[in-house]
C-alpha cells in the first residue's frame, strides 16, 4: 500500500536534484568561467586516469600503477608528450585509442572546451559563455575588468570561432593524414597499419603532443624529409593558435587587415624558427652524436626540425640527451616561449615575448607608449605579459628544485624536462621515465599549470575581482 505514493515522490526528488545540479553548474559558468574551465580539465584528467588504469588499456592486461596512469592522463589531456612508460609497448589498442581521443579533446583548449560544455548546460551561447570563449583568444577577459584594446575576436564572432576550432581541427588533421599515409607505405609500413599510424601522427603533430605509435619513433623515418616536413607543417599550424587560423581564414592574404595578434604571432614564430635553427647548427655541427656525422643538407634540415619541435612539437629524430649542454639551454629557452595564444602549444606564448620585446624597445627609445603596426598596446596587456613570465619562471624554478631534490638527478637534465613539461613540449633527456613517484606527481602538476595557463590559473584562484576607487600618492623606488 505504501509503495504507490513513494515512487512518484522519489521521482520528484531525483528530478529536483538533477535540476539543482544543472543550476549549480550554470551558476558556476556565469560566476567564475576560469574556475569552471579548470574544473573541466581536472574532471577530464580524472576520467582518463581511470581509463588508463583499466587492465584492458595495458598490453599485458595488468593494471597500470596509479602514478603512471595519472601522469599519462595529464600528459595526454595537456597535450604534452612526456611519458613515464613506453607509449608504444605499454598500452594496448584500447589504450592507444584513449590517447588519440584524449589529445584531440585537450587540443580544443581549456577555455574553448569549457565554452562548449557551458553551451550544452545553458542550451544557448549567452554572453557569459561567449566571454569564456573570447577569453581563450584574449586572457585579459578572464579578469572581468575593462579591456580597452581591440579584441582578437569580438564577442559576436565567438560562435564562428568555435566552428573554426572544430572545422580546422578536422580539416587539418584529415589533410595531414592524407599526406602521411602514402609516405608511411613508401617507408615500408604495412598498408593496414598505416591506416592507424597516419591519423595518429597527424593528431600528434597538429596537437603538438609528439607521441609516436611505432617502435623507434621517428628514427626509421630520419631520411624521409617529406614525412618530416608534413609533421613540421602540422606542428606549425597547431602552434599558431585558433584565433590566428580564424584571421587567416577570413582575411587570407590581406595582411594589412590581419589583427595585431595575428601579425605578432606569425612574425615572432618565423623569427624564432629560423633563429633557433641557426643556433643549433652553430652549436652542434661538430658533435658526432648529433649533426657532426651528417652532410650540410641533413644538418640544415634537422636543425630546422629540432627548432620547430623544441618550441612545442615534441618530435625528435636525434636523442636530446646527445646534445651539448649549450644546445639544451637554447632548447629550454625556445620551449619556455612556446607557441601562440589559444593554440595547442604551451609556454608563455610568442605574443607575450613580442609584447615584452616591444616594451623594452620603446623604453630604450624613450617612448611613452608601446606601439606596433600603427596600434598602441595598453599598459594592462604589458602587465599581464610580465605576470605570465614571472609566474612561469616561478613554477619552473620550484618544480626544478623539488624534482632535483627528490630524484637527485643532474639539475641541467631536470631543468630541461621541467621546462618541457611546463611548456607542454614533450622532449626529454631521458630522466622522466626514471623519476620516482613523488617527482612524477610534481611534474604532472607542472604540466597541468603550464597547459591551463598561468593567467587562467591566477584568475581561477582569485575569489572576486575588486575595484579600487582611490589612488595613493606616487613615489618612485630605485630599480635597476
Amino acid at each position: 500500500m505504501a509503495t504507490g505514493p513513494v515512487a512518484p515522490r522519489v521521482g520528484r526528488i531525483l528530478v529536483k536534484g538533477a535540476v539543482t545540479i544543472r543550476d549549480e553548474l550554470r551558476s558556476l559558468t556565469t560566476s567564475s568561467p576560469a574556475r569552471f574551465a579548470v574544473l573541466v580539465f581536472v574532471t577530464l584528467i580524472g576520467l582518463f586516469t581511470v581509463l588508463y588504469s583499466l587492465p584492458i588499456a595495458a598490453a599485458d592486461g595488468r593494471r597500470t600503477p596509479f602514478a603512471d596512469a595519472l601522469f599519462t592522463a595529464v600528459s595526454t589531456i595537456c597535450v604534452t608528450g612526456l611519458a613515464t612508460v613506453d607509449m608504444n609497448a605499454h598500452w594496448s589498442a584500447f589504450g592507444h585509442v584513449v590517447t588519440y581521443v584524449g589529445v584531440n579533446v585537450g587540443a580544443l583548449g581549456v577555455l574553448t572546451l569549457a565554452s562548449i560544455l557551458g553551451l550544452v548546460i545553458s542550451k544557448r551561447l549567452g554572453l557569459r559563455a561567449k566571454l569564456i570563449a573570447a577569453g581563450e583568444s584574449n586572457p585579459l577577459r578572464i579578469h572581468g575588468g575593462p579591456v580597452n584594446e581591440g579584441q582578437t575576436v569580438r564577442l559576436g564572432e565567438v560562435g564562428q570561432l568555435l566552428a573554426t576550432v572544430a572545422l580546422s581541427t578536422l580539416i587539418i588533421e584529415a589533410g595531414l593524414t592524407i599526406l602521411l599515409y602514402p609516405s608511411l607505405i613508401w617507408a615500408g609500413v604495412d598498408p593496414l597499419v598505416a591506416l592507424w599510424e597516419a591519423p595518429y601522427y597527424a593528431a600528434m603533430s597538429f596537437t603538438n603532443t609528439g607521441f609516436v605509435p611505432n617502435d623507434g619513433g621517428l628514427v626509421p623515418f630520419a631520411d624521409d624529409y617529406f614525412l618530416l616536413s608534413v609533421l613540421m607543417a602540422g606542428v606549425f599550424l597547431g602552434s599558431i593558435g585558433f584565433p590566428v587560423i580564424f584571421t587567416l581564414w577570413r582575411q587570407r592574404w590581406h595582411v594589412k587587415q590581419w589583427s595585431l595578434h595575428a601579425k605578432l604571432t606569425i612574425i615572432t614564430t618565423v623569427i624564432l624558427f629560423f633563429a633557433g635553427a641557426g643556433v643549433f647548427v652553430l652549436l652542434e655541427f661538430n658533435n658526432p652524436a648529433t649533426f657532426g656525422s651528417m652532410d650540410a643538407w641533413d644538418t640544415t634540415f634537422q636543425s630546422f626540425f629540432v627548432s620547430a619541435n623544441t618550441r612545442s612539437g615534441g618530435f625528435a629524430v636525434v636523442d636530446m640527451g646527445d646534445f651539448h649542454g649549450s644546445s639544451l639551454v637554447v632548447g629550454s629557452m625556445l620551449m619556455f616561449v612556446g607557441g601562440g595564444s589559444a593554440s595547442t602549444a604551451g609556454g608563455i606564448k610568442v605574443t607575450t615575448l613580442a609584447v615584452l620585446a616591444l616594451a623594452v624597445w620603446s623604453e630604450a627609445k624613450g617612448k611613452g607608449s608601446v606601439e606596433a603596426f600603427g596600434r598602441r598596446i595598453p599598459s594592462d596587456v604589458q602587465r599581464v605579459a610580465l605576470s605570465v613570465v614571472a609566474w612561469g619562471a616561478t613554477i619552473v624554478a620550484i618544480s626544478t628544485i623539488l624534482i632535483a631534490q627528490i630524484s637527485q638527478a643532474p639539475v641541467e637534465d631536470v631543468l630541461f624536462d621541467v621546462i618541457s613539461g611546463f611548456a607542454t613540449v614533450g622532449l626529454s633527456t631521458g630522466i622522466t621515465a626514471e623519476l620516482p613517484d613523488p617527482a612524477i606527481y610534481v611534474l604532472a602538476a607542472t604540466m597541468f599549470m603550464g597547459r591551463v595557463g598561468t593567467v587562467t590559473l591566477a584568475a581561477a584562484v582569485a575569489a572576486t575581482s575588486r575595484s579600487q576607487l582611490y589612488s595613493l600618492p606616487v613615489e618612485r623606488p630605485i630599480v635597476g
